[in-house]
């Protein structure tokens, strides 16, 4: 498969990323980490992407809670030990507001789509955990507890600004996504709209999907964390315990990119300007990166067009 980024970063400031109304449905809303050690993957986010940290447990549940100037935007958890015993290991999940979380659920059994965790009241509101025809799993939310407040522009530090789904075939699931969510395709602004489609929620441009290879094993949602400076973040990864498993790259509109995996094996991703801290980009025009964690995985290969003189 040959992957041009060319146009994909452009879609990552599309529109000024303010929302009309309060009013979240189909949009991404929270963000959850899974984690095996609580107090390692606080100190390591801080660091990495520059978020806050408050403990907001009860008397039942052990909960901390992300937020960026102020303003909640995700949860951190230990893994549950039933989670633990089916196997289930670090990983961040996105979950997508809805309306009414039963008849969501409902029509994604028609869908042909899986519910993992039943609609359930949670400290962050009512939720469920599902997965597409494909297997790549994602939350759903309603009313969340946390969140109310009318969030900033997709490209704000601190910010999740873009979605990425790594798809068995993006042709044929975002049918799924269209019929479930309202979302729409949105234009590329050059050629790789063969392959990587992007998508709009609510008129906003949030994502993209791609179809995978055939050697990865397991769809996959993966979520960009806004930073200011790219080489700041990834010094922070480094230096955390983390890996940078491809980066950074320098898109056309002036945002670079890496992906990584944090301490305990949690798949990520920053995108940022180049700010003062120096670093160095990708120097082979062909760049294999590769995560892996329980059953789940997204690896690739990846061949970047060479940059104009």
């Amino acid at each position: 498969m040959r992957v041009q980024l060319a146009a994909v970063p452009q879609a990552h400031r599309s529109l000024n990323g303010e929302f009309g109304v309060a009013d979240r449905s189909g949009r991404f809303a929270w963000y959850e980490l899974l984690t095996t050690d609580v107090a390692a993957a606080s100190a390591f986010y801080r660091k990495a992407v520059g978020w806050g940290v408050k403990d907001e447990s009860t008397p039942d549940l052990p909960y901390m809670v992300l937020r960026s100037g102020g303003a909640p935007l995700g949860g951190l958890m230990v893994i549950p030990e039933e989670g633990r015993r089916l196997g289930a290991t670090p990983r961040w999940m996105g979950y997508v507001a809805v309306d009414d979380l039963d008849a969501t659920a409902a029509q994604i059994r028609r869908l042909r789509g899986t519910i993992l965790v039943p609609p359930t009241d949670t400290n962050i509101g009512r939720i469920a955990v599902v997965a597409d025809p494909q297997e790549a799993t994602f939350g759903l939310i309603k009313e969340p507890t946390y969140g109310r407040r009318k969030p900033g522009r997709l490209d704000e530090p601190g910010r999740i600004g873009w979605h990425e789904l790594l798809a068995t075939d993006r042709t044929v699931i975002f049918d799924f996504y269209r019929e479930l969510f309202g979302w729409q395709k949105a234009d590329a602004q050059s050629e790789p709209a063969a392959w990587y489609q992007l998508f709009s929620a609510g008129g906003q441009t949030v994502g993209g999907m791609l179809t995978k290879l055939p050697s990865v094993t397991q769809p996959s949602w993966l979520h960009y964390f806004n930073v200011d400076d790219i080489g700041s973040a990834m010094k922070h990864v480094n230096a955390g315990g983390g890996r940078i498993l491809q980066g950074p790259i320098e898109l056309p509109d002036g945002c670079w990119i890496a992906r990584c995996v944090d301490p305990q094996g949690a798949l990520f991703a920053l995108q940022g300007a180049r700010g003062p801290t120096s670093i160095e980009p990708s120097s082979a025009s062909e760049i294999g990166w590769s995560a892996k964690w329980g059953g789940i995985a997204s690896q690739g290969r990846i061949v970047l067009p060479k940059p104009k003189r």
